[in-house]
C-alpha cells in the first residue's frame, strides 16, 4: 500500500507541475513567436539562460532555499520545466505564424488573444503533447532524485523516491525489497510514460508514418 501511496504522490507532483509549466510555456512561447523582434529576443535569452543550467541544479537550489514539501517541490519542478515548453511552442508557432489562416485572422481585425489561443495554439498542439509526455516522465524522475537526497517530500507524504531512500540502509541486511520494489515501480512508471510519448510522436508526426 505504501508503494501505491508513493506512486500517487509522484504522479500528482509530476503531472501537476507539468500542466502548470505547460500553461506558462504556451503563453510565453506563443507571445515570443507572434510578436517577434525584441520581445522574442528577450524571452528566448531568458529561456536559453535557464536551459544552460542543469535542471537538477536549479531544483536543488530552490529546494534548499524554500524547504521540503509538496508545494515547494511543485514550484521547483515548474520553474525547471516551463522553458522546455516555451522553446517548443515558439519553434512550432514560428512555422505557423506566416501561414494564410493567421494573415486572414489579422485582416479580420481579430484580437491578439483570440488569434493566439483560438487559431495559433491548436495548430502547435501536437508537439506540445509529445514534449509534455516526456517532461512528465522527467519530472517524476527528478522528484524521485530530490526526495532520495532528502530535499523533496516530507516524511509524512513520501513519494517513490522517499520510499527508496528509507529502505536504502536495509538493502544489505536482506530487506532489499524495501528499496527494490519502489524502485521497480518508479522504473516501470517512467518507462511506460516514455513509451506512450514515443507512440504519440509516431502518431502525431506525419513524416514518421511514411
Amino acid at each position: 500500500s505504501s508503494i501505491f501511496y508513493g506512486l500517487r504522490i509522484s504522479l500528482t507532483v509530476g503531472i501537476g507541475s507539468g500542466v502548470i509549466a505547460l500553461a506558462i510555456g504556451v503563453v510565453v512561447g506563443l507571445t515570443a513567436a507572434y510578436f517577434g523582434g525584441r520581445t522574442d529576443a528577450l524571452i528566448m535569452r531568458l529561456v536559453d539562460m535557464q536551459l544552460s543550467f542543469p535542471a537538477i541544479l536549479i531544483a536543488l537550489v530552490l529546494l534548499v532555499t524554500l524547504g521540503k514539501g509538496v508545494d515547494k517541490t511543485l514550484i521547483a519542478l515548474i520553474v525547471v520545466q516551463w522553458a522546455y515548453y516555451a522553446r517548443t511552442v515558439r519553434g512550432s508557432a514560428l512555422v505557423e505564424r506566416n501561414k494564410e489562416y493567421i494573415e486572414s485572422a489579422q485582416c479580420l481585425a481579430l484580437s491578439r488573444p483570440r488569434i493566439l489561443f483560438r487559431h495559433l495554439f491548436p495548430n502547435v498542439l501536437a508537439p506540445i503533447i509529445v514534449v509534455g509526455t516526456m517532461q512528465t516522465a522527467h519530472a517524476i524522475a527528478l522528484e524521485a532524485t530530490l526526495s532520495f537526497l532528502g530535499l523533496g517530500m516530507e516524511q509524512t507524504e513520501p513519494s517513490l523516491g522517499s520510499l527508496i531512500a528509507n529502505g536504502f540502509d536495509y538493502i544489505h541486511s536482506g530487506h532489499y525489497w524495501i528499496t527494490v520494489f519502489p524502485g521497480v515501480a518508479l522504473l516501470v512508471t517512467i518507462v511506460s510514460i516514455n513509451l506512450v510519448g514515443d507512440q504519440l510522436r509516431d502518431v502525431l508526426n506525419p513524416r514518421l508514418q511514411r
